[in-house]
């Protein structure tokens, strides 16, 4: 029983240590001043003010004084000025097809939740595999991205992704939106050669492409077949928002080929959102994809392309070529270490910044492009009023990994902790080196 006891006090003692510690409700009035304020929807004020209540922004134009904001703050409650000169203000920036939350330790099993056994899978939901309390959640926020979309992955259909905020004690209290939309991946008509067998690795034709498609289209009209008799079938129930157009579909295919034949067969259903992920190979669609008013999600810079022959900066110029032509788009930081470096998608906005797209053009694409694609963008996305109180305010460029240095960030008005496992380990050995000298 001793032994038991002390097990268990050992096992607590290490979840309290390993556990985030979301911020307290807004309880004060908040103005910001003498700030260059990027609202997120390609505009700027460069010496302003924003204040905030309730979680809710009151307050964004040019710079007020303390003494000026009473009639904007309510008087009743105790307001904190935050003195921001020189510094930026920017909206929190927003992950679109991110995993954070369901995947701790790669090698770990028990906690991998991002993928689930089986090809057609509308009814997974990923929000309730979220963990709010991940070291990784909490290490891409000091960058500021305060947002995200929660994504599982595998399969023809992986299931349904939801809007998360980055600060909270269970998936309930991170739920911003529920079950928005479900992914889809295309078959890709080409496979390669398996070169550690020594067989040849250059891209040939996909002899079970049709097969996969079929199978596609026979699931999408079983589903739209299916009249809700018992007992239930929760994955042709579940596919009842993407007819009906409450739910979006993410059509994850990056070929040409797969892209046109993916977005065709969606069309075909009367899908009503659609939405492009990956498209490495949309800048040879782009009209097709204007015309059909699909947003595209593409992948980050920071890659080589598919093919041999490509240009070896097309990754980087690609966001530049779409967005001239009025597409809306907006950043995916899936791929090698996607959880960790989800903390860089304002530097691959940034590095899209370097290859042709207007600095605040840049922006959008991590804050109200992600927010339209999610359908969020009457709450976030840009620092109007009306709007959630979800920003950080940043020393220098957010888009630039020199100077993006957060000083504060607020999640609907809640002023939230930038300490992570790796700041603590910063301050650590800081002081053990600097004790030494």
């Amino acid at each position: 029983m001793k032994k038991t006891t002390i097990l268990f006090c050992i096992i607590s003692l290490n979840l309290v240590l390993g556990q985030q510690t979301p911020a307290n409700e807004q309880t004060q009035n908040i103005l910001i001043t003498n700030a260059f304020i990027h609202i997120g929807n390609g505009t700027t004020i460069e010496n302003g003010s924003i204040s905030f209540s309730d979680g809710i922004i009151n307050y964004v134009g040019e710079n007020i004084s303390k003494e000026d904001s009473f009639p904007l703050l309510l008087s009743k409650k105790q307001s904190r000025v935050i003195n921001a000169n020189g510094k930026h203000i920017y909206p929190g920036f927003i992950a679109i097809n991110s995993t954070l939350g369901l995947v701790e330790i790669d090698a770990v099993r028990a906690s991998d939740d991002e993928d689930e056994l089986g090809d057609f899978l509308p009814h997974i939901r990923s929000a309730i595999a979220y963990n709010a309390e991940s070291k990784v959640v909490e290490s891409v926020r000091p960058n500021g991205v305060l947002i995200a979309q929660v994504v599982p992955r595998g399969g023809t259909i992986s299931g349904s992704s939801s809007v998360m905020q980055l600060d909270a004690w269970n998936w309930e209290d991170a739920l911003l939106k529920s079950d928005e939309g479900i992914h889809m991946n295309w078959p890709s008509p080409y496979s390669r050669g398996r070169w550690w067998l020594g067989e040849d690795p250059s891209l040939k034709e996909n002899k079970d492409y049709l097969k996969s498609t079929t199978s596609i289209k026979n699931f999408f009209e079983e589903s739209k077949v299916y009249s809700g008799q018992k007992p239930k079938h929760l994955p042709y129930s579940s596919m009842k928002g993407v007819f009906d157009g409450s739910k979006t579909m993410y059509l994850h295919a990056s070929y040409e080929k797969q892209i046109v034949d993916g977005v065709n067969f969606l069309k075909e259903q009367k899908i009503k959102n659609i939405v492009l992920v990956h498209g490495e190979q949309s800048i040879n669609q782009i009209k097709y994809l204007k015309d059909n008013k699909i947003p595209v999600i593409i992948s980050r810079p920071h890659r080589l392309p598919d093919n041999e022959d490509h240009d070896p900066k097309l990754t980087f110029k690609l966001a530049k070529k779409l967005i001239e032509k009025g597409i809306i788009v907006s950043i995916d930081p899936s791929g090698q270490m996607e959880r960790m470096n989800t903390r860089n998608l304002p530097f691959y906005a940034g590095s899209f910044s370097a290859y042709g797209v207007d600095k605040e053009e840049a922006l959008k694409m991590i804050t109200i492009n992600a927010a339209k694609i999610l359908g969020i963008d009457k709450q976030l996305g840009s620092l109007e009023v009306g709007k959630d109180a979800t920003l950080f305010v940043s020393k220098g460029d957010a888009l630039d990994m020199r100077t993006n240095i957060l000083s504060n960030a607020f999640i609907n008005g809640r002023e939230i902790s930038l300490e992570t496992h790796q700041t603590e380990l910063w301050k650590r050995y800081s002081e053990k080196f600097s004790t030494q000298k």
